[in-house]
């Protein structure tokens, strides 16, 4: 298995350690000075992209976010990047199912080329599946940075969507043990 490269770590690390750092430096540094923290971020995700157009979109999400709260020095902008990556995961993960095959049959293929088709439909269905996961998480973080006060919003996108997203990949791993031992038995 290749080795992730600097870029992408530093880029995974500074991501879920965004809503900590933001909730932690909210009343210590003005949103400009925050915003740096969304630039280096823009930053990292583009190298990391390597320019690949599915990749560099949460590059440029950051990177447009940032601009205006340096601009007017609003941390809302801030709030909203984890907004930002939820629906563009939600319509990356939607398109795949109207141009199939599915972002999960893709993944699925790469370790078993040959999916049987009870496979491919529940590929497509995990994906719809994530595709609300994406639609809910998106909607409540937007409400959270919208209405909530910063350690809400912190707690919700800094703890409980991570929790939740690890019960859903959990859950999935469990019924996908499950459907396969139904039809190899």
């Amino acid at each position: 298995m290749k080795k992730p490269d600097l870029p992408t770590l530093l880029g995974t690390l500074l991501i879920l350690l965004y809503p900590l750092l933001i909730w932690s430096a909210h009343g210590r540094l003005e949103p400009r000075q925050l915003a740096l923290l969304l630039l280096a971020i823009g930053a990292v995700r583009l190298l990391a992209a390597r320019w690949a157009i599915k990749l560099v979109w949460p590059g440029l999400a950051a990177l447009l976010l940032a601009a205006p709260a340096l601009l007017w020095n609003d941390l809302l902008p801030l709030k909203l990047y984890p907004v930002l990556i939820s629906m563009g995961m939600l319509v990356l993960f939607g398109a795949s199912l109207l141009r199939p095959p599915s972002i999960i049959e893709r993944l699925a293929r790469l370790r078993d080329p040959a999916l049987p088709p009870f496979a491919i439909a529940y590929t497509r269905r995990v994906t719809q599946v994530w595709c609300g996961f994406f639609a809910l998480n998106g909607s409540i973080a937007l409400g959270t940075a919208l209405w909530a006060p910063p350690a809400v919003w912190s707690l919700y996108t800094g703890l409980v969507s991570y929790l939740m997203m690890g019960v859903l990949f959990a859950g999935e791993y469990l019924v996908r043990i499950y459907l396969k031992r139904q039809h190899h038995a």
